[in-house]
């Protein structure tokens, strides 16, 4: 399984790119791996104020429906609105055009239960 060097990890299989204040957050190659073909991704609200490990999108795919959580406190920026007519970016590009959403950091505490790159392959491999 592909796990950048430079990216955060949730133990839901999120990835989290910080970049000052605002975090871009996707699924991990695990997560597209182990949901199959994603169909369709219900985004969350722009402008929404969120707390971390709250429920802010679901990922449909053949096999199941997954929920998305916050990853971090904050307040929903912006959403990828290419996800509305190629959702299957999650599993072709789950690292770069297949992100979801960014949040706007509120509070960089939050983000304490983040685990580093050998962290999540401990957890996919454990």
């Amino acid at each position: 399984m592909n796990v950048p060097e430079n990216l955060m990890y949730t133990d839901d299989h999120e990835w989290v790119l910080v970049d000052g204040d605002k975090a871009k957050v996707g699924i991990t190659d695990y997560a597209q791996d182990a949901l199959g073909d994603v169909v369709f991704v219900d985004p969350p609200k722009v402008g929404e104020n969120v707390s971390a490990g709250q429920t802010v999108s679901e990922v449909e795919s053949t096999k199941s429906v997954s929920d998305i959580y916050a990853p971090l406190a904050g307040k929903i920026a912006e959403v990828n609105s290419e996800l509305d007519d190629s959702p299957e970016l999650l599993n072709s590009d789950p690292y770069g055009e297949g992100w979801i959403f960014v949040i706007e950091i509120v509070d960089q505490s939050s983000g304490s239960a983040l685990l580093g790159p050998e962290q999540y392959r401990e957890l996919i491999e454990g």
